[in-house]
């Protein structure tokens, strides 16, 4: 059992307790860290990747004391008040004195278990999985833009074809990607960014990287896929973003804390 300051500071050391995490944090859309403070004393945790009011009734259901996910509260682009759906969900949290831990861009780019670094990995399709680098946006925060390079096992003589690698990410991903074919090469090396990321599809072109996947497409993205060449497959939001949240619950209960965590995974068909 942890009090809610050891839990506080563990979560924080992990995802907040470097340079790029901070600065990642301080140009976020919402607060990271506790959003809502339960009870003082935490033994059972669930996650999840988004802090809805279904996942709020399942960890109610499983007496949790803390639930931790990677879309919380307090969005700067949405009111301050606490009404309708809002205040439903928050009352729920206090009612049931559960607290409430939210990560958006410092899970996002967490090198050890952030959703780009663990997606790569759980497609277990890609060799040399790094983060895209030098890019000319300095903007872009370190880690938000992942690369692989294709397997040579599992290549089609010098690359894999595209109808083979939109099959390999609906068989890994439980998701049929949208995809958009702008060139007929054998796909060799892949840039990625979770969630809302297609906009990133221009640092992967001017990278020299061909194909590009993110959770999220919008309208523009199909012109900028085919006017520059580049593949893109859209394979839903929350499909891309399950794994950093997840390896966190594999983190929290591997290391000896004398607590129980339990991930839910809620079908959510964007």
């Amino acid at each position: 059992m942890l009090d809610i300051k050891q839990l506080t500071d563990y979560l924080n050391n992990i995802l907040l307790d470097t340079p790029i995490a901070k600065s990642s944090a301080k140009n976020d859309y919402c607060p990271n860290g506790l959003q809502v403070e339960g009870k003082s004393e935490i033994k059972n945790i669930v996650t999840g990747v988004s802090a809805s009011l279904e996942l709020i009734n399942a960890a109610i259901k499983l007496n949790a004391d803390a639930i931790i996910v990677h879309h919380g509260f307090f969005w700067k682009s949405e009111s301050l008040c606490i009404t309708n759906i809002k205040k439903n969900r928050i009352k729920a949290l206090l009612d049931n004195n559960i607290s409430l831990y939210a990560y958006h861009l410092p899970l996002d780019i967490n090198p050890d278990i952030g959703n780009n670094r663990m997606l790569g990995e759980h497609l277990e399709i890609f060799n040399n999985i790094t983060e895209l680098n030098n890019l000319n946006n300095s903007n872009i925060l370190d880690g938000l833009i992942y690369q692989g390079d294709i397997k040579g096992d599992i290549k089609h003589k010098s690359g894999m074809l595209f109808d083979d690698f939109e099959n390999h990410l609906f068989k890994y991903l439980d998701h049929k990607p949208l995809a958009i074919k702008a060139n007929d090469d054998p796909i060799k090396k892949v840039a990625w960014c979770t969630g809302a990321g297609q906009n990133f599809i221009t640092e992967a072109y001017e990278a020299g990287i061909t194909t590009f996947l993110s959770g999220e497409i919008s309208e523009q993205t199909v012109h900028q896929a085919k006017e520059m060449g580049v593949n893109y497959f859209a394979c839903g939001h929350h499909a891309t973003e399950r794994y950093g949240v997840k390896a966190l619950s594999d983190k929290l209960n591997g290391d000896n804390l004398n607590i129980n965590v339990k991930f839910i995974d809620l079908y959510i068909p964007v």
